[in-house]
């Protein structure tokens, strides 16, 4: 008897363990994820993109090769847009303390896509750290 009871007490353990787990597992697969990779030289930024319903996490590391001045320095920028393509939702760059400059710098953050759905397309872009985009390339959403 108590064998019995043991092996039923063991097969509820692992039905509630599975159930309770499997709305976290189903959370993290909802979202689509692109990578991206941009190039300049010897500098690139690259990571992923996490699609959520009305924003994108941009997550990646970004490389400058050379610390001998802020023109040399890197960080990354992305902005995002509606499903056409037709108007801009967004942007959001890299913290100031993110700057890489002769170094590899990690960097994490979220850009608005305010709208139903969230963004149909992110132009990411690696930035000479003033401000400027150097170069930028678009992903769409799977």
């Amino acid at each position: 008897m108590r064998t019995h009871f043991a092996a039923a007490l063991g097969t509820v353990v692992l039905t509630a363990g599975t159930l309770l787990a499997a709305p976290a597992a189903a959370d993290a697969a909802a979202f689509p994820v692109t990578e991206f990779n941009v190039t300049v030289g010897n500098t690139w930024t690259k990571g992923t993109l996490t699609w959520q319903n009305r924003s994108v996490v941009v997550k990646g590391t970004h490389k400058s090769v050379s610390a001998a001045g802020s023109a040399y320095c890197r960080l990354t920028w992305a902005y995002t847009y509606n499903a056409s393509d037709t108007a801009k939702l967004g942007s959001k760059g890299s913290e100031s303390a993110d700057t890489a400059c002769g170094t590899s710098k990690n960097f994490s953050f979220t850009v608005p896509a305010d709208v139903p759905g969230g963004a149909g397309l992110v132009r990411v872009c690696l930035d000479d750290g003033n401000f400027k985009d150097l170069l930028c390339h678009p992903y769409r959403r799977p």
